[in-house]
């Protein structure tokens, strides 16, 4: 900049540092803050927040620490961002207890902790899977009328659901509702993939149902995730319906539900016909299949001796208007040469 004339300024400084910690070379930016620090430039709270969080980005609380006491020292007026970026990198660094006597602090400094500033340690304590300490900072934040944000809560109901406490991740909903967080998909896919988990095809759906009353609208995770777990436990009657509701909910099945259909149905005895039907939609959508899926029906074709229905998907794959369904089409060819084939009235028998 100065060879063009230009004279950097302290904006100047924090864009390049942010830019240099968000690609984790922290060091270099430390190092580069180090030697023009002194130049005409006066680092801001602003300055020292960038590097702290960057060193607390590569869970190294040490350098986010240093910056810290230096900015104390300087006796520079430390914002609220500057507490949650050393809080945060103490935290990243397993210096919990560090942290929590920072925090202390901040009152005594005359700084509230906000919202944020709590949510940093539910964060570290479900890292650590101590949902007692979670619960102990959601509490505390609860006295000071602080509500945490949607990721948060999700953070906690994740973590139950994980150490299949499901109950406990219900009643954390209903106070995420109660308390005006409104629940995203995530906070119910959390709670939805124990239930997959675990065969509760009842609870599963009644979820989903929750989900529309909510107000919260289900994605491609929460059917895959259903609908794998009914193909896997054989319920296709169920698989059907869900297929359906989601039809009418106006839900436009993405390759990656597809591909669910098609690689549970090929691992079941008897449903090749389904998969190949479940394909050949994929197709009149204009979806481009996996290449996976085009090998694994394939192949489960080839092998029950119907590479003749193979060769017809890869013909009505080449016919597509999608230039990426044409490409997929050779992955579908049999080599009919070396194959035994079955007349087309038994496969749709």
């Amino acid at each position: 900049m100065v060879d063009f004339g230009i004279r950097p300024c302290v904006d100047d400084l924090d864009q390049l540092l942010y830019a240099l910690c968000k690609r984790k070379h922290v060091r270099h930016a430390q190092e580069f803050f180090d030697r023009v620090k002194g130049n005409d430039l006066s680092p801001t709270v602003k300055t020292y927040s960038t590097l702290m969080r960057g060193w607390g980005g590569i869970g190294e609380s040490g350098g986010a620490q240093k910056l810290f006491d230096e900015v104390l020292e300087r006796g520079c007026l430390v914002d609220l961002l500057a507490w949650n970026s050393v809080l945060d990198a103490l935290c990243k660094g397993g210096k919990v207890d560090e942290a929590y006597e920072l925090l202390r602090g901040m009152r005594h400094k005359g700084l509230e902790p906000d919202a944020y500033s709590y949510s940093i340690f539910i964060h570290a304590s479900c890292d650590a899977n101590d949902l007692h300490s979670a619960f102990k900072v959601l509490d505390s934040m609860k006295r000071y009328n602080l509500v945490p944000n949607v990721f948060t809560y999700n953070c906690i109901i994740k973590k139950l659901c994980k150490n299949d406490k499901v109950d406990e991740a219900y009643e954390l909903l209903d106070e995420m509702i109660e308390r005006g967080a409104q629940p995203d998909t995530w906070s119910y896919n959390s709670i939805l993939a124990c239930h997959c988990d675990h065969n509760e095809v009842n609870k599963a759906l009644k979820l989903i149902s929750r989900m529309d009353r909510d107000a919260c609208q289900p994605d491609s995770h929460t059917y895959n995730m259903v609908l794998k777990m009914l193909i896997r436990i054989g319920r296709f009657g169920r698989v059907e319906k869900v297929w359906y509701l989601m039809e009418e909910r106006g839900f436009y099945s993405a390759v990656s539900t597809y591909a669910v259909m098609i690689h549970g149905l090929c691992k079941k005895r008897g449903k090749q016909e389904e998969a190949y039907k479940y394909f050949e939609m994929m197709i009149d959508d204009g979806i481009p299949p996996y290449t996976t899926t085009c090998e694994l029906l394939r192949n489960k074709l080839i092998g029950l001796g119907f590479a003749e229905q193979a060769d017809i998907l890869a013909d009505k794959m080449e016919r597509s208007t999608s230039q990426s369904i044409q490409e997929a089409a050779n992955l579908m060819r049999s080599n009919r040469a070396l194959v035994g084939m079955r007349t087309e009235e038994v496969f749709f028998r």
